[in-house]
């Protein structure tokens, strides 16, 4: 039977909670990881009436994109509608799980399903993270060195982008002399010895360092592992903000415009002023996007496509770049249908139902 914490670990496998934001607050926020799945609820935002279609629909856990605590609760009197959430969810023993930005993070995230949307190839992140890469370097007898390659490959080190099983090996003399309390794989107490062993090297995601040497201690043969584990500076192409690309045939910036419009779904777009070269590179990011502005225009992008921008801020693009901001809700909306494709992949068991509510703060007259 399917439980709340086999959702939450399948879904932070593609998206692990160490991507999030430090403000952020992905994570369980109501309900107990071991309670069996009903039936599941994927909303952008979570409202009281986001809880009530879920009690309507049977659902007892609600996946949302937004979390609906972003602060400490100090108390839960009801005073406003975080806390009316959160009660009525405690109530009605539905639990709230909240994947943010480790979800706008990853290469296939939420900036993909926008780049999707509107039909960019070649995607790749727009600012891709520094430190979030590790280096493993370890010696094995060369007789072991497949399997315990192997296992590490499983614990997920060597997956370098579209490649996996990536190491590097140089071979060398292993030297040691084991005492009379030791128990050697090879060799006897007290005699100096020699063995043929493997130098390798590989990338690892650092939130997985302690997967990854549990896996490593346990296959490898000797009594005492040798490795060291270092931080690297190498930016993770796989993760960061934004996602930048280009449209399968230069537009128009007003015909582009209007296919971002219909592709989107969108009421509206603020936009800065058209200009007079063509749209090829496209930067997108989903939700409040600002911030990644000068890096839009340090890669060459010919219009951004955003949401929250505020009035002073249009003025920076300063003719170098269509700003295009089409909303916050409308540029995530479409992360409902992506957590559905998601999870859809690996649980049957039980009713993935997309929130038919429409929790847009902002209306449009």
């Amino acid at each position: 039977m399917t439980k709340i914490k086999d959702i939450i670990q399948y879904l932070e496998g593609i998206a692990p909670a160490a991507y999030q934001e430090s403000y952020d607050n992905a994570r369980l926020i109501t309900g107990n990881s071991n309670t069996p799945i009903t039936n599941l609820l994927i909303t952008l935002d979570v409202t009281e009436d986001v809880v009530q279609e879920a009690i309507d629909k049977n659902c007892n856990m609600i996946v949302a994109h937004h979390p609906i605590v972003f602060k400490g609760l100090k108390s839960l009197t009801g005073k406003n509608y975080v806390e009316r959430t959160v009660i009525k969810a405690i109530k009605h023993d539905i639990a709230i799980y909240a994947i943010h930005t480790n979800l706008d993070n990853v290469f296939n995230g939420v900036n993909k399903k926008i780049s999707d949307k509107i039909g960019l190839k070649n995607t790749r992140v727009l600012v891709p993270k520094k430190q979030t890469l590790s280096k493993l370097v370890t010696f094995i007898p060369k007789n072991d060195t497949s399997h315990v390659l192997e296992a590490l490959h499983r614990a997920g080190a060597g997956h370098v982008g579209n490649y996996t099983h990536c190491s590097f090996k140089v071979e060398g003399t292993g030297t040691f002399k084991p005492n009379e309390e030791a128990n050697p794989h090879i060799g006897k107490a007290n005699l100096q010895e020699e063995v043929a062993e493997d130098r390798i090297e590989m990338i690892l995601p650092t939130h997985m360092e302690g997967k990854v040497l549990s896996a490593l201690k346990l296959a490898h043969p000797y009594e005492e592992v040798a490795y060291f584990m270092t931080s690297i500076s190498n930016s993770n192409q796989e993760v960061g903000s934004g996602m930048i690309g280009e449209v399968e045939e230069e537009m128009e910036s007003f015909e582009f415009l209007k296919h971002l419009k219909g592709s989107m779904g969108l009421t509206c777009i603020r936009h800065t002023k058209i200009l007079p070269e063509r749209i090829r590179k496209v930067a997108v990011c989903g939700g409040s996007g600002s911030f990644l502005l000068a890096n839009a225009i340090s890669k060459g992008a010919d219009i951004f496509i955003t949401a929250d921008f505020k009035y002073h801020e249009f003025f920076d693009a300063e003719d170098k770049i269509v700003i295009a901001d089409i909303g916050h809700y409308e540029s995530e909306v479409f992360t409902k249908e992506l957590i559905n494709e998601i999870l859809s992949k690996k649980f049957t068991t039980f009713a993935l139902n997309l929130s038919e509510t429409v929790t847009n703060p902002i209306s449009y007259l």
